[in-house]
């Protein structure tokens, strides 16, 4: 949630409830959506480090000064990022009856929101998120579950959904993680696995790691689709017993 740092005078201090300058026919026009669009672009080719008040308005042929008519801080751009990939988000079908299918479906869409901008996925945890779209988005989450079976009680609704919420977290970051480790080493999932070989191979010839010995050879090393899809199964079938109880 950004705040303005300066003492204004009586002005909004979220940026949700400043209204946007008006435009000035300039060589290079702005809007809080061109500045938006910009700084995403960046964090989907370069990562979120790369984004700076500076490099946006490099991006749109700017001065950086012009960008503090539209947002006063990094942390507000942040904040509008996050909320423009929140309206790519498609909202959950009521659930009628299929509460599993309302919460796999917050799950799978915003885990595809991620994969399309890595960076998001950073910002996914902390605070709530107030701009417009991501409280649509909860608006219709809440809305689609509440009332299926078992859901009649506000807060099994939202403990629910902060369960997929933290759930999506931990999950999306791990695999993030995963897809930054091999653009900065160079090696696939593969490839990792056979620099690594050796070294494991010698750790579990020690005897002191009996279970990833079985691990190892034998579990399944599912994809991050399965994966994903068979951890949210988990969670799934653990709120349904929490609500049949």
């Amino acid at each position: 949630m950004a705040a303005r740092r300066e003492a204004d005078g009586g002005e909004p201090a979220l940026i949700w409830e400043r209204p946007e300058p008006p435009s000035r026919p300039t060589p290079s026009p702005l809007s809080r959506d061109r500045i938006v669009r910009a700084a995403i672009e960046l964090a989907d080719t370069d990562g979120l480090e790369a984004v700076s008040l500076r490099k946006v308005a490099t991006a749109l042929d700017a001065g950086p000064m012009r960008l503090y008519r539209y947002l006063s801080t990094k942390e507000e751009l942040l904040d509008l990022m996050v909320d423009a990939v929140y309206g790519e988000i498609p909202a959950p079908e009521p659930a009628d009856g299929d509460w599993r299918g309302t919460l796999r479906s917050v799950a799978r869409h915003t885990r595809r929101a991620a994969l399309r901008h890595e960076w998001f996925s950073d910002l996914l945890a902390g605070r709530p998120h107030l701009g417009p779209n991501a409280l649509a988005h909860l608006e219709a989450s809440l809305a689609a579950l509440h009332g299926a079976p078992g859901f009649d009680d506000i807060d099994t609704v939202m403990s629910a959904l902060e369960a997929v919420n933290a759930y999506l977290v931990g999950a999306i970051r791990k695999e993030m993680s995963v897809l930054h480790a091999e653009r900065v080493t160079g090696m696939n999932e593969e490839q990792w696995q056979q620099a690594s070989g050796p070294y494991i191979a010698r750790l579990l010839a020690t005897g002191r790691y009996p279970m990833l010995s079985k691990v190892v050879p034998e579990a399944a090393h599912p994809d991050a689709d399965t994966s994903f899809e068979t951890g949210l199964d988990y969670l799934l079938d653990g709120i349904a017993v929490r609500i049949a109880g």
